[in-house]
């Protein structure tokens, strides 16, 4: 009797453990930036292939390495990280690469966008948006304000109005104060680290700077009055413009003119993902131009899809194409690592520790 109730007994748990694993195949896990994904590809996708779709959310992309790098890389099936993050995704062993049989769509994508610097061989991650960083402003404090970094590190552009910087990735922060210094946004090395360092420091110390904060955080706080302009990206003010006018109808945005950052989300599988061939179905999903233009136009951020471009509005598929007249001032953030890498968040951690 024993026998045979122990039978039944590991035939009930195998059988739940079974329905478990069944259950969990199910389920697509998915880390992602805030507001960054159409709920209607999501919903079709959900629909194709019967699964479930789980999102959760990051901040920046400092925050994203942080959780992976403590055994998300488990937990997740897909990451948005930017692109200057990828190779140290790859080099920390936190990300896998594709198998080319399962990833479509990659034909569909703008030259521009192809084999990049931060993954040249193409076979850890593809392109999904991308946008660039510049400043929010309040146009009833600043109904004309001059288009350059100097409105954050010039006291005598804004000698008394509330400004906010964007938190995270040290390389941003010091590449906008590079950029205003005139070594470029994208300048690498000691000496104009250092440099850039000292003027962040002295913008630190400044009473009317209000703290770091992210870039949603950034337009919410111009938007209430919190701060007068902030650091954020481009797709930020434009989907809350758009989504609600009367609310965010004071709020403009530019690119300073001393150049700034061009940043491409990219869609990569990590390294113990739970269910890689549903994470490469779903990328794949992503990159059909339909599922493309639907994802830009929901975030407001650019898409690398030139086929996507037809079915996008007007002035955003005219902005993806990468052909105005300031895409001089972007550039895409150098990729560092090793010593050099080490020594820029040590001198970061110098100026937030002061």
């Amino acid at each position: 009797m024993r026998l045979l109730l122990a039978g039944v007994v590991g035939a009930c748990v195998l059988g739940a453990a079974t329905a478990s694993t069944a259950d969990e195949a199910k389920k697509l896990y998915v880390f992602n930036w805030t507001e960054y994904m159409s709920p209607e590809v999501v919903e079709d996708f959900e629909a194709q292939y019967d699964v479930e779709v789980v999102e959760n959310y990051f901040t920046s992309n400092a925050e994203m390495f942080s959780k992976l790098s403590a055994g998300a890389d488990a937990q997740y099936d897909v990451v948005v990280p930017t692109d200057y993050f990828v190779p140290r995704l790859i080099n920390a062993g936190l990300i896998q690469a594709f198998d080319p049989e399962l990833i479509e769509g990659r034909d569909n994508l703008m030259e521009a966008f192809r084999q990049p610097s931060y993954d040249p061989q193409e076979q850890y991650s593809v392109p999904y948006l991308w946008g660039a960083t510049g400043i929010v402003y309040n146009t009833r404090t600043f109904p004309d304000p001059a288009e350059s970094w100097g409105m954050l590190f010039d006291p005598e552009l804004n000698p008394d109005q509330p400004f906010a910087l964007l938190g995270g990735d040290p390389q941003v922060a010091l590449g906008m104060a590079c950029a205003y210094q005139g070594a470029g946004f994208d300048c690498v090395g000691q000496q104009p680290w250092v440099e850039a360092a000292r003027l962040a420091s002295e913008t630190l110390d400044r009473p009317n700077f209000t703290g770091f904060v992210d870039s949603t955080a950034a337009v919410e706080q111009v938007a209430r009055g919190v701060s007068q302009l902030a650091v954020t990206y481009s797709g930020d003010v434009d989907y809350r413009k758009a989504a609600s006018p009367e609310t965010y109808e004071h709020l403009e945005f530019f690119v300073p003119e001393e150049g700034s950052q061009l940043g491409v989300d990219t869609l990569v599988i990590p390294a113990r993902a739970p269910h890689p061939k549903l994470a490469h179905q779903f990328i794949s999903f992503l990159m059909q131009p339909e599922n493309a233009a639907r994802s830009a136009s929901f975030a407001y951020y650019r898409s690398p899809n030139a086929a996507a471009l037809e079915d996008m509005p007007e002035e955003l598929a005219k902005s993806s194409r990468l052909e105005d007249d300031r895409r001089d001032q972007l550039v895409t953030t150098p990729l560092i690592e090793g010593e050099q890498l080490q020594m820029l968040q040590q001198i970061w951690t110098e100026v937030r520790s002061r």
